[in-house]
């Protein structure tokens, strides 16, 4: 049972890189439920968030909603951040697609925190840009310039573009 559920994670994984996402739902969704099966709920779970993200980039926001929901909580009783802030993440996407602005941005900054701890800082700057665009959707000038700077200055190795782009936000922040 283990066996087939990594095989067909690895096909799913495989079929979400080729942009094959109608396969990957369905293959994830078979992960997710052979490892319940297996009572199995910290892999069940992962296997959920990779099948909300897959859902998303279907513009299936409600079902990716519905795949992450509580995944967060499965990955915090584990002491899994990373994966807790992932999963936070995937919701907040979910919710921002949606429509619920406010409700992402909580789910979000929540996330930011946990990167935080963990020093994922990749992942932190791409939250964050999420982060910056609802607020730039919103109309919140200021706050999304101080988001795409706090994104910018945990991005690891700055392109000469993003450091110009660094430069400029500064300038207009003051």
């Amino acid at each position: 049972m283990q066996n087939t559920a990594i095989t067909l994670n690895d096909q799913g994984k495989d079929a979400f890189q080729e942009g094959d996402f109608e396969k990957a739902i369905s293959l994830f969704q078979q992960v997710a439920d052979a490892h319940l099966k297996a009572d199995n709920p910290l892999d069940a779970a992962d296997a959920k968030n990779n099948l909300s993200v897959a859902l998303l980039q279907m513009n299936r926001a409600k079902e990716s909603l519905a795949a992450a929901e509580g995944t967060d909580k499965i990955f915090e009783e584990a002491g899994d951040a990373l994966r807790q802030a992932m999963a936070l993440g995937n919701q907040a996407a979910a919710l921002s697609e949606l429509g619920s602005k406010e409700e992402a941005l909580a789910l979000y900054e929540q996330s930011v925190k946990l990167f935080d701890e963990v020093d994922a800082r990749e992942y932190k700057a791409e939250v964050l840009k999420a982060i910056a665009a609802i607020k730039l959707s919103k109309g919140k000038f200021q706050d999304t310039a101080m988001d795409m700077l706090d994104s910018l200055g945990t991005t690891p190795k700055p392109t000469f573009l993003q450091r110009i782009l660094k430069f400029l936000l500064r300038i207009f922040v003051r």
